[in-house]
């Protein structure tokens, strides 16, 4: 797994609107990537609702926010209309992103099946990791708290 200080690796993916998003393209600003298992699941949804929920009180627009599965674009989309997601849903279906980030999780429900473990990081404006959080277990969810905490007192 990236750890604290490391050079976020730069990754291209496709959104739930089948455009292309990379993290390059957010230099200067701080990005959220929130990597979770599955769409339509309990807790992927409460942690997509509340990194949202906790954003938006934030009302920063240097910080923005990226969710990653390996769900496909479709079900990214149909998640995030459900849900009533504003940010970019991101679909690493051939998984380069979470081993990039080492955030792999397998046998997920199905054996053989390979997810984005339950992650959090926050890419600093100089491309570097400044917060980096991971669930040994997908039905943890992150500390929202210690997360928006670390984002308010290094702005």
């Amino acid at each position: 797994m990236v750890s604290i200080g490391d050079s976020a690796p730069d990754f291209t993916l496709k959104a739930h609107d089948k455009s292309e998003v990379t993290l390059s393209s957010f230099a200067g600003s701080r990005v959220i990537l929130s990597f979770y298992p599955a769409a339509f699941t309990g807790v992927c949804e409460n942690q997509a609702c509340k990194i949202q929920n906790q954003h938006n009180a934030l009302g920063s627009t240097d910080v923005h926010v990226l969710g990653i599965s390996v769900d496909a674009p479709f079900s990214n989309n149909a998640f995030r209309e459900a849900n009533q997601i504003d940010y970019p849903l991101l679909s690493d279906v051939h998984r380069e992103v979470i081993s990039a980030y080492g955030v792999t999780f397998d046998n997920f429900a199905i054996d053989g099946y390979t997810v984005a473990q339950r992650s959090v990081f926050l890419v600093e404006a100089d491309g570097t990791i400044g917060y980096a959080w991971y669930a040994e277990n997908p039905g943890i969810e992150p500390d929202y708290e210690e997360l928006f905490s670390h984002i308010n007192s290094n702005s």
